[in-house]
């Protein structure tokens, strides 16, 4: 396929045409104006449509509010294409836009308004790889650990295990380093650093948790590196300017962490208004940190060669083989000669109780001699070999001296008093990878930066891969060197009070050890201003996205975008690492933060790569899933190495906000990871679960809730969805189905609005499941579409949810009632159970609570136990949870009651429910008049509107006559004197018999009737020829020729007896709707056994008026029909 393409410009031909057709072409393009505009001003603030009125989505580069459309279709050359411009721009606009595509640093709307005008006069100049990415990433990783705890790590540790910490450390961001250059290379990355990316690859729950967590780091970071400061200056620099001073000895300690709190406090406010008047300022500052940082560096390794040749001078003063403080005195020596006299030291003071050389001594000190050690041998020396191993000791132990001779003898109680070099803390290995972890954190800084690189794509890999390259190459030569030049007992002195309160690092540095002090110094500086520049902006984003809303104030700032309320906030928790005052302690903590936000990158790389979607097309190629699960395994095993219980509180800090953002927050799409990993899951689980049917005990009802609307599109009963969320209580599948009567091209928008307004009231009840709207040409296909086909392979529903049709009899739709006779076939035929809800609008919302009552159960025909779980998985719910249980049986005549009951409660026992049972007799006996009476009148109704061609409103009329007379005679139950089929037919039919009971009925419509009876039914009497043409001639010879036809089909009606099997049936219902009413007529909810439709379809309406019988008097009733399997067992 050729990929050459040529723009070839469509010349205006026709330059010699008249003035006449100039003009028609005008007014044309005039017209054609005024429609567009028209139906422009109708789309407005709507979705985009095409002709055919279906919704287009908008596309991310272009504008459609600011094109012009007048340019657009100028000159006519695209009028086949112009009724798609709006969704469907040309391919040149779309260049144009993708060609200005800027992606502008993220903050305020305000900022990026105010940068507006200055972009249009001054071009920012883009950033290269090494300005962009490797300086920031050089700054950010080397700060100050590597000044102020390194060599303390390797004294400790020793070489060798020294390596390992900072080979597995700098293993760690370097894989996650490849696994963020994967996905940064994976299209445009915006500004926000690896916020952006975790929330874009992982969704907006892992996105806001783990960008909290990065902002917390970032801000704990602050707090380190301001310590550090405050360290440095205390100190190194100037001891003096302590405000706490030690009043006893041991007191140095908590001197020194109150002096901290205090300095830490007041430089945090420093810096913060620094920040808050200009970032500016931190900007321009930030080229003089980084370079302090680098001769800091070249200081050290000019230092290091030159102790091949001419070691520093730096004696160490050892007692025994412990470690001496030069704090407190000046000679290493018991006693100094002077004018031939010998004299004690001040070192003597300091272990006897009098300066003469008869006093009363320290056992050790007596015992034990003096002597002075070089305290930085040089790389030539061999003392490599003595700090291949670790020396790890408990807090407040003496510092000594390996291979040391020496006498111990009895301990001082004192000891604490002594110029010994104590340790400050316990160690151990876990606590070193702690301490020194943050010391590699920083690669995300190139990637913070995207939006001012060059080419992004490339500029991120390449620098941000080399910079982590260069620091491990500078940590890891560091140790071995550090081991090879400075002596055990100095690297385990961690804050140089051996050789005389000086930088351990900068006793190598040359040409001073000022250069490292005032390196460090102002290098820590600048690290706390950079955290405290960069976390309230990540916070800042966060907070615009809109996906934590308890910090979308956070969001706010200045009128140029200076996040002002985060920077408070940072601030504020930042003081919080201040009032810690330890490095060593504060170390652990953002170490935590980081590795959990490394090991998501991981994660999202991994799961990107895994899933294969179409879109991730990194450009960066040199990965592997297998390198990114092996970086984040490494991180998730860093965290419990350096502190488990911190590790356990970052993640459950973590959980919360992920928890927090799923509730509450707002819903994002951006094409997740994880919503690719939940269909790929989905996938395997419905391939798993469609292997066979559930087992009984996992068995659930999973509900297909058909719901009716209106003509507005809402729902006609939301109790439906309420009593659902109370069945289901979250659990399971729920599926709310409806049918909109046409074609879908025609009701396409109804549909959707439908779908909105079901998922809103799902929203509101909190049923939590799918909607799916069918639109159909007939009502009673649609319900059986759903029926058939809702649903996903293995989860489909196994239960259907309706209302019962309540204006079944005087519906204008008089087909409902044979929609709902065969909704209940096609459930029987799917082997799907069946519930119906009667008086729906009477069942409780989901915020009422009953505080007492019954639920009663009517277990009249067992049906798989449907009536069992139902009444247990309702009282789950706060609405029922007070109610009880009942259940009701019946007993026929040749049953016992006693043994009945007892089987059932051990039944009920071997279920593990709780429930009262009773057994109720219910002995045959002969059938009543008004059954019989109800039967014939449903009966000859069903017949007569058979035979019968009434107008609409005429049979609407007559089923509600037959009706209010079949209520009231329900009302009466009397069969002393029971009523005709209804007074108006009563009046006409003109019966004066009066007879015996049973024998009533049956005479009435056996006798004779008189003429006026078939002269008031003449006129609607169905003809045998439907004609098509009526005139008043052939209207009234049919009329006389079917006279006869009319008489004949009446008297059949008036004379029929009613159907056996029929006045059996409305004799159950009748005796069955008195036995309940007589216990259950006050129960909160009564559940009723559903007898199945008759076999023969001519029944049916019949089957409606069974169901009415049964139900009548009742307030809240849930019929039940099994699905004809069990779904509750005794087992375990």
């Amino acid at each position: 396929m050729p990929t050459n393409f040529t723009v070839v410009p469509v010349e205006a031909q026709g330059e010699e045409r008249d003035l006449v057709e100039q003009d028609a072409w005008r007014q044309e393009e005039e017209e054609d104006n005024r429609d567009r505009g028209s139906g422009e001003r109708g789309q407005q603030g709507g979705a985009r449509h095409l002709g055919d009125g279906i919704s287009r989505e908008s596309s991310p580069f272009i504008n459609n509010a600011e094109t012009d459309r007048g340019n657009m279709y100028e000159g006519k050359n695209m009028a086949l294409f112009e009724e798609e411009m709006d969704s469907n721009p040309m391919v040149s606009s779309l260049l144009n836009k993708l060609a200005n595509y800027t992606n502008v640093t993220q903050g305020v709307v305000e900022h990026e308004a105010d940068e507006d005008s200055k972009r249009k006069e001054v071009k920012v100049p883009r950033m290269g790889t090494f300005i962009g990415v490797y300086l920031p990433c050089l700054q950010n990783i080397l700060g100050v650990i590597l000044f102020l705890r390194l060599t303390w790590i390797v004294g400790t540790a020793g070489v060798l295990e020294s390596f390992i910490i900072v080979f597995m450390c700098c293993a760690c961001t370097m894989l996650t380093a490849i696994s963020m250059s994967a996905i940064a290379t994976n299209g445009v990355v915006p500004a926000g650093g690896s916020y952006y990316m975790i929330s874009r690859s992982l969704g907006p729950e892992f996105g806001g948790a783990v960008g909290l967590c990065f902002y917390l780091g970032t801000t704990f970071a602050g707090a380190m590196y301001i310590l550090g400061t405050i360290e440095i200056l205390l100190t190194y620099i100037s001891p003096s300017a302590a405000i706490f001073k030690p009043g006893e000895a041991g007191d140095e300690t908590e001197s020194m962490l109150n002096n901290m709190r205090v300095y830490g406090t007041c430089i945090i406010i420093l810096m913060a208004i620094v920040v808050f008047v200009g970032v500016k300022y931190v900007n321009k500052l930030a080229l003089v940190f980084l370079a302090c940082v680098i001769l800091s560096i070249i200081a050290i390794y000019a230092g290091v060669i030159k102790t091949a040749f001419d070691p520093p001078d730096f004696p160490i003063c050892l007692l025994g083989n412990r470690t001496l403080s030069k704090r407190s005195f000046d000679v290493c020596a018991k006693f100094t000669e002077r004018n031939n006299e010998t004299k004690t030291t001040n070192l003597w003071l300091l272990f006897c109780n009098s300066s003469l050389p008869n006093a009363m001594c320290d056992n050790y000190f007596s015992l034990n001699n003096v002597t002075e050690i070089q305290g930085i041998p040089g790389i030539r020396s061999g003392v490599l070999i003595d700090n291949l191993w670790s020396t790890y000791s408990e807090k407040g132990s003496i510092v000594e001296k390996k291979n040391q001779p020496s006498v111990s003898g009895s301990e001082d109680t004192k000891i604490g008093g002594r110029p010994y070099v104590f340790t400050d803390i316990m160690t151990y290995f876990t606590v070193l990878v702690g301490i020194y972890f943050p010391s590699v954190t920083g690669i995300m800084a190139g990637s913070n930066r995207s939006g001012d690189l060059k080419d992004a794509q490339k500029s991120i890999p390449t620098g941000t891969i080399l910079a982590i390259s260069t620091t491990s190459f500078i940590y890891l030569s560091c140790i071995v060197l550090f081991g090879a030049c400075i002596e055990g007992v100095v690297l385990r002195d961690k804050f140089g009070e051996a050789v005389n309160g000086n930088l351990v690092v900068g006793t190598l540095a040359w040409p001073s050890p000022w250069v490292i002090v005032i390196g460090s110094f102002f290098s820590t500086c600048g690290a706390g201003l950079q955290s405290l520049t960069g976390a309230p902006r990540l916070l800042q984003a966060i907070a615009r996205d809109g996906i934590v809303p308890f910090i979308q104030v956070f969001g706010h700032g200045k009128a140029n975008g200076e996040p002002t309320w985060a920077l408070l906030l940072t601030a504020a928790i930042c003081e919080i690492g201040i009032l810690i005052a330890s490095l060593d302690s504060v170390a652990p903590i953002l170490s935590m933060f980081f590795l959990m936000c490394y090991m998501f990158v991981n994660l999202a790389c991994a799961v990107q790569t895994l899933l294969r979607t179409p879109n991730w097309r990194p450009r960066f190629k040199y990965y592997h899933w297998t390198l990114s699960f092996l970086g984040m395994s490494l991180c998730l095993a860093l965290m419990f190495i350096c502190s488990w219980y911190y590790a356990l509180i970052a993640m459950l800090i973590a959980g919360c906000i992920y928890k927090y953002i799923e509730y509450r927050g707002a819903e994002k799409e951006w094409g997740d990871g994880i919503r690719g990993l939940s269909l790929n899951a989905a996938r395997y689980a419905l391939l798993r679960v469609e292997d066979g049917p559930p087992h009984t005990k996992n068995w659930r009802p999973q509900l297909l809730v058909l719901l009716n609307l209106d003509c507005e599109q809402l729902v006609k009963h939301p109790r439906l969805l309420s009593f659902t969320s109370q069945l289901k209580a979250g659990k399971g599948l729920t599926i709310v189905g409806s049918v909109l009567q046409g074609t879908y091209l025609d009701k396409c928008v109804e549909t959707q609005k439908a779908e909105e307004n079901v998922k809103a009231l799902m929203g509101v009840e909190k049923t939590k499941g799918f909607c799916q709207i069918v639109v159909s040409p007939s009502f009673r296909d649609g319900i059986s579409h759903l029926i058939q086909s809702a649903g996903l392979g293995g989860m489909k529903h196994n239960t259907v949810l309706m209302a019962w049709p309540q204006s079944w009899k005087q519906t204008e739709n008089h087909f409902s009632w044979k929609n709902f006779v065969d909704t209940v076939r096609e459930t029987t035929a799917a082997q799907q159970a069946l519930l119906v809800a009667k008086n729906i609008d009477l069942f409780p919302t989901n915020q009422e609570r009953f505080t007492e009552g019954n639920i009663d159960v009517w277990w009249i025909v067992h049906d798989g136990g449907m009536l069992m779980l139902l009444p247990f998985l309702l009282r789950q719910h706060k609405v029922w949870r007070k109610c009880k249980m009942r259940i009701f049986t019946v007993a026929q005549m040749d049953d016992n009651s006693i043994q009945m009951k007892k089987d059932l409660q051990m039944f009920l026992y071997h279920l593990r429910l709780n429930a009262e049972v009773e057994v109720v007799e219910m002995f045959e006996n002969d059938i009543s008049a008004f059954t019989y009476e109800k039967t014939l009148m449903m009966e000859q109704r069903s017949q007569m509107l058979k035979q019968m061609q009434l107008s609409k409103n005429e049979r609407e009329r007559e089923i509600q006559s037959i009706t209010d007379e079949s209520r009231g005679s329900v009302r009466r139950k009397s069969c002393s004197s029971p009523q005709s089929i209804g007074q108006d037919v009563q009046a006409l039919l003109n019966n004066d018999y009066e007879k015996e009971e049973a024998q009533l009925i049956h005479d009435r419509n056996t006798a004779s009737r008189s003429a006026p009876a078939v002269k008031a039914s003449m006129a609607a009497a169905m003809p045998e020829k439907v004609q098509m043409t009526w005139t008043k001639e052939k209207f009234v010879a049919e009329k006389y020729k079917n006279k006869d036809t009319n008489v004949s089909g009446f008297k059949d009606i008036f004379n029929m007896k009613p159907n056996q099997s029929n006045v059996r049936r409305m004799h159950t219902a009748v005796k069955l709707n008195g036995v309940v009413l007589n216990k259950s007529q006050h129960a909160q909810l009564v559940l009723l056994n559903m007898p199945g439709p008759p076999k023969n379809r001519k029944g049916d309406e019949n089957y409606m008026e069974f169901l009415e019988v049964l139900t009548e008097g009742l307030d809240r009733v849930l019929l039940v029909r099994g699905s004809g399997r069990e779904v509750i067992t005794i087992y375990s």
